[in-house]
């Protein structure tokens, strides 16, 4: 396994993982019918990556999980840090 690449796949995973927060919180202001059509594209693009990763090899698959799986409790904690610092 090749810790380079488990890091670079970590990475891309978070990247992924925030891209679609993002995506889904501007969705949510759109109107419904454009909402819809765009979460189930988005749905389909997430589906396609993590398909493309699990033909990848083991180091590329163990980073993007990680990846995302490490990103939302560390997002949250930088969320809730920044908001207790402006509310000092």
């Amino acid at each position: 396994m090749n810790a380079l690449t488990t890091l670079a796949a970590a990475a891309f995973g978070s990247t992924v993982y925030l891209t679609a927060l993002s995506t889904v919180r501007w969705l949510n202001q759109l109107a419904p019918r454009v909402k819809v059509t765009g979460l189930i594209v988005t749905g389909i693009v997430l589906c396609a990556v993590v398909g493309m990763i699990s033909f990848s090899s083991q180091s590329v698959a163990l980073g993007f999980i990680l990846g995302a799986g490490l990103t939302p409790p560390v997002h949250r904690r930088i969320l809730q840090r920044r908001g207790h610092v402006a509310g000092s």
